[in-house]
């Protein structure tokens, strides 16, 4: 190859490398970053984060306008029919996860192309923090968790150091693994995402949310250790469960480095306080985990009571044409349209 045509050879293929690099959308876990420095950077408020459990939570929250969700195993629990004590499976949950992502990626899109003043921009789904509960084993299986919810879509995961199986971090039971195992299991979750992103290219790896629920059992001190240790081995957010008190969530927050994640479970142990005072406080995300689910579940009683009495429950729902909307109908209807090869009458 002569000089002249290897220059040009080579200038194009950085040209044809850029323009495909800006051309594909930022992986969900460097666009969970982006929003975490920003709030660390004090040019956001606080990461406010709706928990979702299906497509139909997912999409709700994505079109309600939020940066971010969280999917909730106490949710995915709840609407497969049980508890919040691991009794829903990896693959269940990695299959909720994928649901979730589907239902994420559809709202972006409806959002960009169909809705109200949409202007055919670039869709952006919004990314998604997935409960990988104990990662389902042994550290070798906390890998293979976040490698599953990694290709999912998912753009971090929570590891905890509960024994298996766990529970909700708000009711009585509970036990954690030793000091020791709860900080190999959060650095094989790390070493997972460093591989993923040998594999897959940077930012691609999940962050890892590490949760300590050892405060109620081991105590707070034990709790704020554990914490400090996960950070030390490489983990991207603490999560301490269940604080008690304002004191409790201000010595966390000024003890334990990095993004740090507040659980605002109403009626849990942990007081609910604004998104205002806790990000003044030293919180970045805020998550809500129930409030969609436990709703939803007073919504559909109410209206099974009305039906029961014979009663109209139109103050209780949504018109047809919002409830089709909601799920898609719209969407659907003009992406037919877009690919129809006649008219209908």
């Amino acid at each position: 190859m002569k000089p002249f045509t290897a220059i040009l050879t080579f200038n194009l293929l950085i040209c044809c490398s850029l323009r495909i690099a800006s051309s594909f959308g930022c992986p969900p876990p460097e666009r969970l970053r982006r929003l975490l420095q920003r709030v660390d950077d004090g040019e956001a408020p606080i990461l406010l984060l709706p928990c979702c459990y299906d497509g139909l939570t997912a999409r709700l929250v994505a079109l309600g306008g939020f940066d971010a969700t969280f999917m909730t195993g106490f949710g995915v629990s709840g609407v497969n029919g049980y508890p919040d004590t691991q009794l829903v499976s990896f693959n269940e949950m990695l299959k909720a996860a994928s649901t979730v992502a589907e239902g994420l990626s559809s709202a972006a899109l409806e959002k960009a192309r169909y809705s109200e003043g949409a202007a055919d921009t670039d869709p952006v789904a919004i990314p998604c923090i997935a409960d990988g509960d104990t990662g389902y084993g042994n550290a070798i299986n906390v890998k293979r968790t976040v490698f599953g919810y990694a290709r999912s879509g998912m753009a971090g995961i929570m590891i905890e150091d509960q024994v298996a199986p766990k529970r909700c971090g708000h009711v009585a039971g509970k036990s954690v693994v030793s000091f020791d195992e709860a900080v190999k299991r959060v650095q094989a979750a790390c070493d997972a995402r460093d591989e993923y992103e040998v594999l897959f290219g940077k930012g691609t790896g999940p962050l890892i949310l590490a949760r300590t629920d050892s405060l109620v059992t081991d105590g707070f001190e034990d709790a704020i250790q554990r914490c400090i240790a996960f950070r030390d081995v490489g983990c991207d957010m603490t999560f301490l469960e269940a604080p008690q008190s304002v004191e409790q969530m201000e010595e966390y927050c000024n003890r334990v480095s990095g993004p740090k994640l507040a659980n605002m479970l109403e009626y849990g142990s942990t007081p609910i306080l604004p998104p205002a005072e806790l990000q003044k406080m030293g919180y970045t995300m805020a998550a809500y985990p129930l409030t969609l689910l436990s709703a939803s579940i007073k919504a559909m009683k109410e209206s099974l009571e009305l039906i029961k009495e014979g009663k109209p429950t139109l103050d209780k729902i949504l018109s047809f044409a919002e409830t089709k909307d909601v799920v898609g109908f719209t969407k659907y209807a003009k992406e037919e349209e877009r690919y129809a090869t006649e008219k209908k009458n």
